[in-house]
Parts: C-alpha cells; structure tokens; sequence
C-alpha cells in the first residue's frame, strides 16, 4: 500500500540521450518563448556558480519538509548519471538543504545538477565548484534527517510543475522546464526560435547603418489593433 507523503517511486522514463544532446547549448530564454512564456521557475532561483555553467538533464524530483534533507540523500543513491535533482523544500529560507559534500557527491555520480526551492550552505565552495547548483538562497543553518518527503513524484518547483523524466534545462538567465511528453514540439519550435535569431542578427548586421526606429511596422500595427489614439 503506497504511503502518501512518505514514499519512492524508482522506476520513471527518462528522456533519450539524444534529446538531451539536443537541447544542450539551448538558451532558456528560447524555451521560454517556445512554451508561450510558461514553464520558467521562479526568478529567485538562481544560479549559484560564478561563470556560465549550463544545465540540461532529466529531471529526479524530490518532496521534502522544511528542515529535512533525508530524502535528498536517498535521491543521492537512486539517480542515474544525467539526472538533475529538484527539490521541493516549500521555498524555506530559513534552513539549508545540503552543501558542498552532497554537491560534490552529485558531481561524482555524474549527476547533471541541482535545483532547489529552498536554501544551501558552503556556498563559497559550491560557487567554485564545475557542478551547476540553482537555488533559492542561502543559510548556515543544517538540515535534519526524519523524514518524511517523496522521491520521484510530481512536485512544484519555482512555481512548475515538475514531474520525473522532464528535461530540465538551466542557464545564467534560470531554469526552464519541458514536459517530456511535449519535448519534440517544443525543440521543432526552439529550432525555429534560432534561426529566427540568426536571421535577424544577420538582417542587423548587413543594415547597421540604418535607422532602426523608422523600420519596424510592427509597432504600429499591435498598436492600431490595440486601440491606441495616436493623434
């Protein structure tokens, strides 16, 4: 019989690796704008490494009460390399959930990350540290270890819903998530996001010289159709 709010789940799918790979590189802020502004987690959870560290991966998540880290250690020991552990620690700012030992653990498992909707510790090593860490905040305070908490269910993170297999992807701009049964749509439209891109870096630097103020329709026409008097 499942025990709700005290549980693990340890079979989940994952995404291939070759969707992975193809998200890696990926800006979130193109993900954003492929999910219609959507599925980005809160602002305030940040990366926490100096330089640019990029995250892709698929996502083990992990429900814990404020204060306790047991089922992030359990996590330790069931995910695969490649996986991002999130954690919902209910946004706590209080308490930290691990530190510089768990992270460097994740880092020899090969995990792909950590995201946290809480607080870490011994943040001036974890900055250091080639591991990409994203969370809410910082305390000196530790965590217990009672329990209880769940692994590998859906939980909300920032403000998303994360459930396990969901690629996770995190850069210097925060996180984004995509739902692993959406993930094919969404990296046709970041594709087409790209190119977008390329062509408009292109358009502006064939046109550099030109007044851009007095070449964008496009203004205009949102605003006549917005019912904007212009007199």
């Amino acid at each position: 019989m499942s025990n709700l709010g005290f549980r693990i789940i340890q079979d989940i799918n994952r995404p291939s690796k070759e969707l992975l790979e193809a998200f890696r590189g990926v800006q979130t802020a193109f993900i954003g704008d492929a999910v219609n502004r959507f599925f980005c987690v809160d602002s305030r959870i940040k990366l926490v490494n100096k330089g640019n560290l990029r995250m892709v991966g698929s996502a083990f998540t992990v429900r814990t009460r404020i204060a306790d880290n047991l089922m992030v250690h359990k996590a330790l020991d069931l995910a695969k390399p490649g996986d991002v552990i999130v954690i919902d620690a209910e946004g706590d700012m209080n308490v930290a959930i691990f530190g510089d030992h768990m992270t460097t653990a994740a880092m020899l498992r090969g995990l792909a990350g950590y995201v946290v909707n809480g607080c870490i510790r011994d943040v001036e090593t974890i900055e250091t540290m080639d591991f990409p860490v994203f969370a809410k905040g910082v305390s000196p305070r530790g965590p217990y270890k009672d329990g209880p908490g769940e692994i590998n269910v859906p939980i909300c993170c920032g403000g998303v819903v994360v459930k396990p297999g969901d690629i996770v992807v995190g850069d210097r701009d925060g996180v984004a998530v995509i739902p692993l049964e959406e993930a094919e749509n969404v990296l046709a439209k970041v594709k087409d996001i790209v190119e977008q891109e390329k062509m408009s870096t292109i358009e502006i630097d064939e046109n550099a010289h030109l007044p851009w103020s007095t070449n964008r329709p496009w203004i205009d026409k949102i605003l006549r159709e917005k019912g904007c008097s212009m007199e």
